[in-house]
């Protein structure tokens, strides 16, 4: 399987680890340091020998950072994991609530003065920025160095190595010459002379290549310069690249990532850096060179996050795919005893039919099998020692995705165990109404996802509930499951574009009772003119791309209005539409009832 069970977090290790860490830090005359998930590559996701976070502390969520002080050291999370952290760290760790408490006032109020270290590589220049205004006109510095985990991590694993393959022009809707020379056209306009890439996805993205160093998402890591004459320098190791040596052609100049630095400090004319995704190691290279910096988005990201119609084509494959897969699960779940199974066959059983595929390249994350109490983890990672027995009357939160050639998927079902409580019902109903409404939408060009999330919620807030996520994040092409800049969350202002992929996702979770997830994804199209409609500005809407049906059992029907009601028989016909042809005969059974009208 691509999944295992294994236990990761071990917070009993956690204690002397960071004893020793503190240990290094006084011999060095610093106050603290500052440990985040990321890698030298910036992206959301780390490969093992870069996850540092969870070496130390014991929390394994994908995003979150510790402020290791002399006294305290804080562990930053997110809604998504304030269960999760307190189950995975030892009691010499204080869980931080954020973003509602930020790290630079923090350090304030518990350290008032003292240096505080932080790895150049894993620190973007916007957020240093941040910190130090935070800190100004206090007695704080922030001071680059070595990383002192990395000295006393004994068995640290190696850094990832793993062949890289050419994605096909004709899924990539583009070739690499293409993309290079319309984003060199891009950057010459804007009077720049190269641009510094480090996140792996917009290489990926850029040259037309997958790889495997980071698990469940097909990345290399690397780093690249595109040149205004539409030539790339990609500093990745040559033993990653031998079969790719062709594709890439001769405007392709591969470097040993070892000189990275020292290109840099060569640099000339004008370079691009983005702030959000620079590491301040660049930064302090191009600062020595004769080369002017100018600050400005990764020419990757937009386009990236736009995409081409071979792109879409490619995704609606996979999602019907891995609809049929889903669906061949759920046919075969809804036919056992269910208090015979535990969350580790559920998952086991869920891969096996994505597997059955002959399509599947990986998992696009780790399966959340949430049964009961472990549902309301919004993120929860069932291990040999986490499982548990399906009970009866419970929920089960089952979210998953796989990565094909194709596209990348993501879907959340809630499942019932047998019959459920009116009081569940509800909130699963309400949590439906939300998803239905953003699926409904239809919107003026120029809004952004800050301005679309309070729908996914509103039948929640009526209630006086709510969830601690967003809404939706933005997912990419046989790329990141997490994908920006594209989010439907109160805080992107980034405008939703045609192209776009996002999931729409709202839950609502109850700590330790239950936990509910309701997710499709949708792709942002060019809206039609309604009928006898007098305004002529621009619209758009979403479309759906998930196609598996939702567990009618858990809907309230009377809280359905009509049109609430149209959606989701119109939904499940177009269900029973796609996936027959790919079900046997004994599944289109299960579907024939899994999708009968309200």
């Amino acid at each position: 399987m691509f999944q295992d069970f294994n236990v990761t977090a071990r917070p009993e290790q956690g204690p002397a680890r960071l004893e020793k860490l503190r240990g290094g830090l006084k011999a060095q005359g610093l106050d603290g340091f500052l440990v985040p998930r990321a890698d030298a590559h910036q992206g959301e996701y780390v490969a093992p020998r870069d996850d540092r976070l969870a070496w130390l502390t014991g929390f394994t969520g994908s995003a979150g950072f510790c402020v290791v002080l002399s006294d305290i050291a804080g562990v930053f999370v997110d809604g998504r994991y304030r269960t999760q952290v307190k189950e995975q760290v030892a009691d010499c760790y204080t869980p931080v609530d954020w973003p509602e408490v930020l790290p630079g006032p923090w350090i304030v109020e518990h350290l008032g003065a003292g240096r505080v270290g932080f790895d150049p590589w894993l620190y973007t220049i916007g957020q240093l920025e941040a910190l130090q205004k935070a800190v100004a006109g206090t007695d704080i510095t922030f001071v680059p160095m070595a990383n002192p985990i990395d000295a006393i991590w004994e068995d640290q694993p190696d850094a990832p190595m793993a062949a890289v393959k050419a994605h096909p022009t004709d899924i990539a809707g583009e070739s690499h010459t293409q993309k290079r020379a319309r984003l060199a056209a891009e950057l010459s306009s804007a009077g720049h002379d190269a641009a510094v890439i480090t996140l792996p996805d917009s290489i990926a993205w850029l040259l037309n290549i997958r790889g495997a160093d980071i698990p469940r998402n097909p990345l290399a890591h690397g780093f690249a310069i595109l040149n205004a004459d539409a030539s790339v320098d990609l500093f990745m190791a040559e033993a990653k690249l031998s079969a790719v040596q062709d594709h890439l052609g001769a405007e392709v100049r591969v470097h040993d990532p070892a000189g990275f630095i020292a290109h840099l400090t060569k640099s000339s004319g004008t370079v691009r850096l983005d702030k959000a995704s620079a590491p301040i190691a660049v930064q302090a290279a191009v600062a020595q060179s004769a080369a002017e910096i100018a600050y400005d988005q990764d020419p990757c990201v937009m386009p990236k996050a736009r995409k081409n119609a071979a792109e879409i084509a490619g995704m609606v494959e996979a999602h019907l795919r891995d609809g049929a897969a889903v669906s061949t699960f759920l046919s075969w779940f809804d036919a056992q005893e269910k208090t015979a199974l535990t969350e580790i066959d559920v998952v086991r059983k869920l891969e096996d039919s994505r597997r059955a595929t002959n399509a599947l390249l990986d998992i696009s994350f780790d399966t959340i099998a949430g049964s009961g109490p472990h549902g309301a983890i919004m993120h929860y990672r069932v291990t040999e020692d986490t499982n548990r027995q399906l009970q009866e009357g419970e929920l089960m939160v089952l979210d998953s995705g796989g990565q094909y050639a194709d596209g990348t998927t993501d879907i959340t079902r809630t499942l019932p165990v047998g019959e459920v409580d009116t009081e569940a019902k509800v909130a699963f109903t309400r949590v439906l109404q939300g998803m239905i409404a953003v699926s409904r939408m239809r919107f003026p060009k120029g809004v952004a996802g800050s301005h679309i999330e309070a729908i996914g919620r509103l039948p929640l807030w009526m209630a006086g509930q709510d969830f601690d996520h967003g809404l939706g994040h933005g997912v990419g092409a046989y790329l990141c499951v997490h994908e920006g800049p594209q989010r439907l969350s109160r805080v992107s202002d980034v405008p939703l574009e045609a192209g776009m992929i996002l999931s729409n996702e709202p839950g609502y979770y109850r700590p330790d009772a239950f936990g509910i997830r309701i997710e499709n994804l949708i792709v942002v199209e060019e809206a039609p003119a309604l009928p006898g409609g007098d305004d002529h500005r621009e619209m758009l809407q979403f479309r759906t791309l998930t196609y598996t049906p939702i567990s009618r059992e858990l809907i309230v029907h009377d809280m359905l209005s009509a049109d609430e009601r149209d959606w989701l028989n119109d939904y499940h016909a177009t269900c029973r539409q796609l996936l027959s042809p790919r079900l046997a005969p004994e599944e289109n059974v299960w579907l024939d009832g899994a999708t009968a009208p309200l």
